[in-house]
């Protein structure tokens, strides 16, 4: 015997009544009497008290910023050295540290995105197909009760949660923090590659100076050795005296080895940022001379601190706290969704599709946290103690900032000193060392007057050779520390910050910085 498409029983029709009677009753009386229940949940004195650093309190003048200003976007490009652009460019398409932080840049955005879909509606499809036996002591009477057949499902099912409360925005809002502060993230890595790969290049051009200066020291060793030598067969000198010349050649043999080696782990080092193997260095040789010493520039305003990379990120992160903060607060308030179906459904598949298996329903739910035993609290404790962890590392990395640019500033200049002292007494040196080849033409002393002259040289280009690398990593340095170029967005306000401060280090997007979308109503609130 066929089954019908529908079987109702007198309970079924007296449960389809009731709920008919509440689909009917009005929805405002519900909410009213769930906003009054949420105003008894109480959160006073759950709040983070943390309060951003002021640059006043860091001695910092905030000023116009020159675009122009040092450090550029691609700073390394001052130094005019071919050699060294292709090692950066090649650092910043290979290297896997880099790849890794862009990925995570990648991994916030994505969060984004799932973020924004909870203000979104949404649509889903459902088929299903379920072959049962019914209870003969349930509502279905026979021939259902008892009986085995399938029930066959197709349904459109959506859901809209209405976000009165915030709680929805408040997430997107940490979530595009997170994937901002990612991104400069990602900036600051790429920074700190760039710098590295340049320090690299220096320290392997002022080994290869290190190494000309021994090759000249130790042939002028050997020299006096054989002059010593010659001295003491015609009875002018002592043994000790040669000695003492011999014992000289092994050490400075000593000091090219060990700069071999070090060289050889430089290019090594090198090798690796570029995400490359050793002989892609193998035969790099960097000229310390041909590096130009930029020039410092003439004020450090707050803006340039504030274009650190991990300044930035840090700010985003504790603007991310504090919207996480807003979102565990709105959990205490309820949570209000209209969901609705439409599809068929029938016993068996002879009348699936009839429009007497139709079926649709529409109706608002509700969801209130009365008792939670505390979880709500604490979260919102917890969440309350993370944006002032938050806003804490942020000042720490602005105290942190200005340190490493004044330590920069301060070595910078104080080599500058110690260039032109030693500048000065290299020329006093050659001077000497001219004087004594000019009295030895003249008859008025010996040659090995000359090669013992030529020590303080040798030395003081020694010296000179360290000072001008040492000045280029403080260079690296301070290039690093004021953000290497790097240019932010506008930045959200934080706690205890001034209009004046917020706008600290605020300057045009950068072109290799890509755009997250917008979050409704976008402005920060602290």
């Amino acid at each position: 015997m066929p089954l019908p498409s529908t079987v109702q029983t007198p309970a079924i029709h007296r449960r389809k009544a009731r709920g008919g009677r509440l689909l009917r009753m009005p929805f405002l009386a519900p909410l009213l009497a769930a906003m009054l229940l949420a105003g008894c949940a109480s959160t006073g004195g759950m709040h983070p008290t943390a309060q951003a650093v002021q640059p006043a309190q860091l001695g910092l003048s905030v000023g116009a910023v020159n675009p122009a200003e040092f450090p550029k976007e691609d700073w390394w490009t001052q130094f005019n050295d071919p050699e060294l652009n292709r090692l950066i460019a090649k650092a910043l398409a290979d290297n896997p540290s880099l790849q890794e932080a862009q990925a995570r840049m990648r991994q916030a955005q994505a969060a984004v995105g799932v973020a924004q879909s909870s203000l979104e509606p949404s649509l889903n499809a459902a088929v299903n197909s379920t072959r049962q036996r019914f209870s003969a002591n349930d509502i279905y009477p026979p021939p259902l009760g008892g009986g085995i057949y399938t029930e066959n499902q197709a349904l459109l099912q959506g859901r809209y949660t209405f976000d009165f409360f915030g709680r929805n925005k408040d997430q997107l809002q940490a979530a595009i923090g997170q994937a901002r502060a990612a991104q400069a993230q990602a900036q600051a890595a790429r920074v700190v590659l760039a710098a590295n790969v340049a320090g690299g290049y220096v320290g392997l051009a002022r080994l290869d100076a290190q190494h000309a200066v021994l090759q000249r020291t130790l042939a002028q060793r050997q020299h006096i050795e054989r002059l010593v030598g010659d001295r003491v067969r015609a009875g002018l000198e002592t043994t000790l005296q040669q000695r003492q010349a011999q014992a000289e050649i092994p050490q400075i043999r000593l000091q090219l080895e060990q700069n071999a080696q070090a060289q050889a782990q430089a290019r090594h080092a090198l090798a690796a940022l570029l995400g490359q193997g050793p002989e892609a260095t193998a035969k790099l040789k960097p000229d310390l001379q041909t590096l130009p010493l930029p020039a410092l520039p003439t004020s450090l305003p707050a803006e340039l601190i504030g274009r650190r990379a991990d300044v930035v990120a840090a700010r985003w992160q504790a603007q991310a706290a504090l919207a996480g903060v807003k979102a565990a607060r709105a959990a205490f308030y309820p949570n209000i969704s209209l969901t609705a179906f439409a599809g068929f459904t029938a016993l068996g598949f002879s009348q699936f599709l009839a429009a007497s298996s139709r079926a649709y329903g529409v109706g608002p739910a509700l969801t209130l946290p009365i008792f939670e035993g505390g979880k709500l609290r604490a979260n919102l404790r917890g969440q309350s103690a993370a944006a002032d962890a938050a806003i804490a590392q942020y000042n720490a990395t602005v105290v942190n900032a200005v340190r490493e640019v004044a330590d920069a500033v301060s070595d910078r200049r104080s080599l500058q000193q110690q260039i032109v002292q030693q500048h000065d007494a290299l020329r006093l040196a050659q001077d000497a060392e001219r004087l004594a080849q000019q009295r030895y033409q003249a008859g008025l002393s010996n040659y090995l007057s000359v090669l013992t002259t030529e020590n303080g040289v040798l030395q003081l280009e020694q010296i000179g050779a360290n000072l001008k690398a040492q000045a280029l990593v403080d260079d690296l340095a301070l290039i690093r520390a004021l953000g290497g170029g790097y240019a932010t967005p506008e930045l959200p306000a934080l706690p205890g910050a001034t209009a004046e401060a917020s706008a600290t280090a605020a300057s045009p997007q950068t072109p290799t910085t890509p755009a997250l979308p917008a979050a409704p109503g976008s402005a920060a609130r602290p």
